[in-house]
């Protein structure tokens, strides 16, 4: 499967590709780099994303996972940038439960591309396993914040 990683603020990040369409995301550096053009527009844009100057991301995502976790998938993807919802609008929305959202959410194989860090729980912050956990989240939604847009 071809990989291209990126460095970023919150750590290194390897995009991967199966049949033109972007499958995962992984923290950490991997191992073999194939770029290829779909892979080296997806790191363009995390890193204009970074930068400030990308709101929404233009790729194909094929995310691997079971109807129910596609569903919510694709409602995270309808999420604003700059915006949040609970999990149980989100479990509104797809189906489920607040918990079942979460836990789709945590199997998330596109972090931030599938923005699951723009889901919050009604009292809080909620949790994130993606890179540094809350601290990650803290972050990507801090860098939404500073655009001007964020909503909590």
């Amino acid at each position: 499967m071809p990989q291209l990683s990126l460095h970023s603020p919150i750590g290194d990040l390897t995009l991967s590709e199966e049949g033109d369409h972007i499958v995962a995301l992984d923290w950490g550096w991997g191992r073999d780099q194939t770029p290829s053009y779909l892979l080296q527009s997806a790191v363009d844009q995390m890193q204009a994303y970074f930068d400030g100057t990308l709101t929404e991301f233009d790729l194909r995502l094929a995310p691997a996972g079971t109807g129910y976790r596609r569903r919510v998938w694709a409602e995270l993807l309808k999420i604003p940038f700059g915006q949040v919802r609970t999990y149980g609008e989100i479990a509104q929305a797809a189906g489920g439960s607040a918990r079942s959202v979460g836990g789709a959410n945590a199997a998330n194989p596109i972090p931030i591309l599938i923005p699951c860090h723009r889901v919050v729980s009604g009292a809080g912050i909620g949790g994130y396993s993606g890179g540094e956990g809350i601290h990650t989240k803290r972050y990507l939604l801090e860098l939404e914040q500073d655009r001007g847009r964020f909503m909590l």
